[in-house]
């Protein structure tokens, strides 16, 4: 079943900022109470439906809160996205989320916010030398004595310094320090990999680095793909552990989140319509080891307005539904008819057994930059990065360290 916009699917969508108004002022909604705070930005958790999805997101340097609802049997979509008005003043192109906290990176990599919404806490985090745009970054916490902890790391050639750029290092909260790791890998994460926080240690996708000898070809087959965790009490990488598929460059891998106890991992082959896409949740998954089972399955690209869905080559971000058996999964996309043409930031839906719908988030701005000699600005679209898992509220206090 494939149903888009303007058919006899039912959706309804709504956006704005979130301020709350009393009387004829407007209060923050870090000045409210925890309870105010938790009911303002997110609902009443009480009255939330019980297959609906809550939580946050980025979408167009935004902070954003998110109730999305889908439905299969009456192919209902309701999406709710607020914007957050107490974090407006500032850009963000991130947002990861552990045990309630959410990690904030600014657009400029100039900065980290450490946010708890339930409390309405803000704080920030200054570099210990200085951020680069490059960085790559982790919420997590030690089992052993509850500390949240930031990773931020960086293992990429910079194209416009023509310079190699290196550095693993970790922030305590409790201690308002930032600590050098010594880390030495075989591996590689690309800068567009997401992590996936779980049980306070984070996931990632990463495959054998590659290293050029004069007169020796690597083929791609040859290279191994695999999960990474970071242990946040260890402060080390574990061992690789497999995946249940084999990815090619250029092809897309993304992970997500399940309530905290399971990893899911995205898997699209090629471009080709008739190439498959999977999804995989893990059974059992600990720091050293890992089982699977398939999920998802779709043998062929669904069809929309103008052509088969093809997620980006970039990671982006997903949510799954075990009770119905539903992949949400957000782009930007150009495959929603619409009056402009232009792109739009899109959630799409999708079911083992054929079931396809999908609804736009609103049209997404270009930001690619002009070029210097004929003015042209090339199309460069950041799409929608939902965490992955539904909020739930915490009391870990933010604003001082201990």
């Amino acid at each position: 079943m494939t149903k888009g916009i303007g058919e006899s699917a039912t959706k309804r969508f709504c956006r704005r900022p979130t301020t709350l108004i009393c009387g004829s002022a407007k209060k923050r909604i870090c000045d409210l109470p925890p309870k105010l705070v938790g009911e303002k930005i997110l609902g009443n958790a009480a009255a939330a439906k019980q297959k609906e999805f809550v939580g946050f997101m980025t979408m167009d340097s935004k902070v954003c809160s998110m109730k999305f609802l889908a439905r299969k049997e009456d192919d209902l979509v309701d999406v709710s996205i607020n914007q957050v008005d107490s974090l407006n003043h500032v850009e963000i192109s991130q947002v990861f989320q552990c045990e309630g906290l959410l990690l904030c990176v600014a657009k400029d990599k100039a900065r980290l916010l450490v946010w708890n919404p339930y409390l309405g806490q803000t704080r920030w985090i200054r570099p210990r030398t200085s951020f680069h745009r490059l960085d790559r970054y982790a919420l997590g916490y030690d089992k052993n004595n509850r500390t949240h902890k930031i990773l931020r790391f960086v293992d990429n050639y910079d194209v416009k310094k023509r310079n190699h750029v290196f550095g693993y290092e970790i922030y305590d909260l409790s201690s308002d320090s930032w600590k050098v790791l010594d880390v030495t890998p075989d591996w590689e994460i690309e800068f567009d990999q997401r992590g996936a926080s779980l049980k306070g240690n984070t996931y990632f996708f990463a495959q054998e680095k590659i290293v050029c000898r004069e007169g020796v070809s690597v083929s791609i087959e040859e290279i191994d793909d695999f999960l990474l965790c970071f242990d946040f009490a260890t402060e080390r990488f574990g061992p690789r552990l497999p995946l249940p598929f084999h990815s090619d460059i250029e092809e897309t891998v993304a992970l997500s989140c399940v309530r905290d106890e399971q990893l899911a991992v995205l898997y699209q082959q090629g471009e080709d319509p008739c190439d498959t896409l999977e999804i995989w949740a893990t059974t059992m998954i600990e720091p050293k080891a890992v089982s699977w089972m398939k999920f998802l399955k779709l043998d062929r690209r669904p069809v929309t307005g103008v052509g088969h869905v093809q997620f980006r080559v970039g990671a982006g971000s997903f949510f799954i539904d075990e009770e119905q058996k539903i992949a949400v999964v957000f782009d930007v996309d150009g495959y929603a008819p619409t009056k402009t043409g232009h792109p739009h930031h899109t959630a799409f839906i999708m079911g083992d057994d054929g079931y396809f719908n999908y609804v736009s988030l609103g049209e997404a701005p270009n930001v690619g930059v002009e070029a210097d000699c004929v003015g042209y600005v090339p199309p460069m679209y950041y799409p929608p990065l939902v965490c992955s898992s539904s909020y739930l509220p915490s009391l870990v206090q933010i604003n001082q360290p201990r």
